[in-house]
């Protein structure tokens, strides 16, 4: 295959999986009964796919039994664990949406998710570090202090239960305990006809984007947008019912529920949350008790984890693959993932919400350059383009533009929002990502950056991600983020905020001098920000609108001085 145009179509040997995730989840426990399903260390949880079936069975009976209906929207708060995973396949196979709430977000947040969705049930966490669920409830429905069958709450009307992760119920929300005693009233026979009535275009999931600029939008999910992609990213890592996959990354986001969940679901492989929040020294623990053979995680995850001081007395040869996904991932860090931590197969995969969300993936017996250089090719049954910002016209092989996707992973639309759905899907279909990318002759799709965060210095157009991946090869840096800063002569100048190694020092003036000579005068940085970290949103992805924010007046308080 040698492409002409920045166009490609996936493959479509295996066919599209038409059902619903209840179907796929029985014919599963039929298959594999035996076979550990979920392993959550934390809670001390280790379930056959029977003994998951049973407790999902429970779940589902007992929603039915509160007063849950098809459609209606089903809201979980918090991070991972057993309960999140029996709601997700219990609402699944009731029909209800399940919305997913940022385990982060505060009252304001949490209040306008609430509303947004017209959520009727909230299943939340009671405290967890520092974030205490409970009394956050409380600020924005004062109702809940009051004894009430239900509730009528003036803040989020739509809302008429909450069920806490617990063992006692508290005025105006019930345990998880007392939800699952209302099971009894309502049969497995009800279920199974629940069940029987979806359809797989049915919306079955409403996963709100991050919201670093603006508020957050709803992206609606189906049955048959999200079975299948989680299965095809197992497919295209050769995932089986023998495998062992950790998921240290949070549930509420597709990563999560999708790549993970329904990832191992589809192939009957087990689930393994190392800890109820991020970790990487449980999750080193975790590959090296359970042998496991599969790993995810965003790129500041694998950072992290490469560089704890005593990686050397974990085990992780049983590791062959993983996927490493969430925002673009440096070349070094990928290199270091193949060999330290054992994974020679490990994958990058692309994508967003509003498709599902791997729209692009590498795959085993790829040129090793283009495992390492790119975000792989288009999955099966997807299309994708790369157009021209001007005239949107598909723009020639090589050159760059914004990448856009088409197939069935492409969402329903944003709940309750008809203007920005038109906004991001076109009337061919084609869902607009925002990403500027390239695509060679092979299909295969490398990701330069974020339109909005392409710094322009004159006339010039100066892609950080490759700024950032120049510096990564500096022995001193660990991590690195570069933004464009207003610049009264030039427009912007660029801004280098690096995190360096633990125990490495360097100065300012040390980095530009190591990037003079090597890459373009313009592209070195003007301004050096030493840190230690980044502002980030739960799943990963840089909030560089925020470092943006921070520099400017940081570089304004310093000319005014």
């Amino acid at each position: 295959m040698s492409l002409q145009t920045s166009y490609v179509s996936g493959d479509t040997d295996k066919p599209l999986l038409g059902m619903t995730i209840g179907e796929l989840f029985d014919d599963i426990v039929k298959k594999y009964p035996d076979n550990t399903a979920l392993i959550v260390t934390h809670q001390n949880v280790n379930w056959s796919y029977r003994t998951f079936s049973k407790r999902v069975v429970e779940v589902a009976r007992a929603l039915m039994a509160i007063g849950v209906e098809k459609g209606d929207r089903v809201a979980i708060w918090s991070h991972n664990n057993s309960e999140w995973v029996l709601t997700q396949f219990a609402s699944a196979k009731i029909g209800a949406i399940l919305v997913n709430i940022n385990p982060n977000y505060r009252t304001h947040e949490l209040k306008y998710s609430l509303n947004k969705a017209g959520v009727k049930f909230l299943i939340t966490a009671d405290t967890t570090g520092n974030m205490d669920y409970t009394e956050m409830i409380k600020d924005i429905i004062p109702e809940t202090l009051q004894e009430l069958e239900e509730l009528h709450s003036e803040q989020v009307p739509s809302l008429k239960k909450i069920v806490r992760f617990n063992n006692y119920d508290i005025p105006g929300m019930m345990s998880w305990h007392t939800l699952l005693k209302n099971q009894f009233t309502v049969s497995e026979e009800q279920v199974k006809e629940r069940q029987e009535s979806l359809d797989i275009n049915d919306p079955i999931n409403i996963q709100f984007t991050s919201g670093t600029t603006g508020f957050p939008k709803g992206a609606t999910l189906t049955h048959h947008n999200i079975l299948n992609n989680g299965y095809f990213v197992a497919e295209r890592m050769e995932i089986s019912e023998k495998d062992k996959v950790i998921i240290p990354v949070p549930l509420y986001h597709c990563f999560g529920m999708v790549t993970g969940n329904l990832g191992c679901l589809s192939h009957g492989a087990t689930m393994i949350y190392p800890s109820e929040i991020y970790d990487p020294e449980a999750v080193l623990k975790a590959v090296d008790k359970y042998q496991a053979t599969v790993l995810f995680g965003v790129p500041a995850m694998f950072i992290a984890e490469l560089e704890l001081i005593d990686i050397e007395k974990f085990d992780l040869s049983s590791l062959r693959t993983g996927v490493i996904a969430g925002s673009p991932c440096p070349i070094e860090i990928v290199k270091k993932v193949q060999t330290v931590m054992h994974m020679p197969q490990m994958q990058i995969a692309y994508g967003m919400k509003e498709t599902s969300s791997v729209s692009t993936q590498t795959k085993r017996g790829a040129p090793l350059e283009k495992q390492l250089s790119t975000v792989g090719q288009a999955h099966p049954h997807v299309e994708i383009k790369i157009i021209n910002q001007v005239d949107q016209t598909t723009a020639p092989i090589g050159q760059e533009g914004e990448l856009c996707t088409r197939g069935y992973s492409v969402m329903k639309g944003y709940w309750d929002d008809q203007e920005k759905t038109m906004e991001s899907i076109d009337g061919e279909g084609w869902m607009h990502s925002g990403d500027l990318a390239t695509m060679d002759s092979q299909g295969f799709i490398n990701i330069v950056g974020r339109i909005k965060d392409v710094i322009i210095r004159g006339d010039i157009n100066i892609f950080p991600r490759e700024i950032e991946e120049f510096l990564f090869t500096n022995s001193k840096i660990g991590d690195v983020q570069v933004i464009g800063v207003p610049n009264e002569k030039n427009g912007e100048e660029v801004m280098a905020w690096i995190k360096l190694k633990e125990g490495e020092d360097a100065s300012p003036e040390e980095i530009i001098e190591f990037c003079k000579n090597k890459i373009a005068h313009y592209k070195v940085p003007k301004y050096i920000k030493f840190v230690q970290d980044f502002p980030m949103t739960v799943t990963g992805k840089i909030r560089k609108i925020e470092m943006r924010t921070i520099s400017v007046g940081e570089l304004d308080s310093e000319n005014t001085d």
